[in-house]
């Protein structure tokens, strides 16, 4: 098997988060990425990111079907109880749109992601400057 067809292959069988994961990764370079196994730890967000202008934050990767997006209980209490500099990114399986929240919108995502209103969407240089740009406070 030749390495393209090996590429391909491993893209085609590749898990929708995972490939939601290498979109990301891709389309916003001044990221530093950690991708977290949160197996040890219920509700903690699947990346964390870094850059030196904001510092550390985290997001939430969700491939959506249908109007809900769902969550765990304890993903739900993550982002209920810290609201700033943590984000939600979402992709719509059907249509490939994505979408970026903040953790304070998941109410609003739990009820009908649809009408939620995201801070960012389908512009990876839009979902990269909202995810650096510094905090308020700083």
């Amino acid at each position: 098997m030749t390495y393209t067809n090996l590429y391909y292959k491993s893209q085609c069988t590749m898990k929708p988060e995972s490939k939601l994961w290498q979109k990301i990764k891709k389309n916003t370079p001044q990221i530093q990425w950690t991708r977290l196994e949160s197996w040890s730890s219920f509700g903690v967000p699947d990346l964390l990111g870094y850059n030196e202008n904001c510092g550390f934050f985290m997001v939430e990767m969700k491939v959506v079907r249908g109007k809900k997006i769902h969550f765990s209980p304890h993903q739900k209490l993550f982002h209920i109880t810290r609201p700033k500099r943590n984000f939600i990114i979402a992709q719509d399986a059907s249509l490939g749109s994505i979408k970026l929240y903040e953790s304070s919108t998941i109410l609003d995502l739990l009820a009908d992601y649809k009408d939620s209103r995201p801070v960012a969407c389908d512009d990876w240089d839009h979902i990269q400057r909202i995810l650096i740009r510094a905090p308020l406070d700083a």
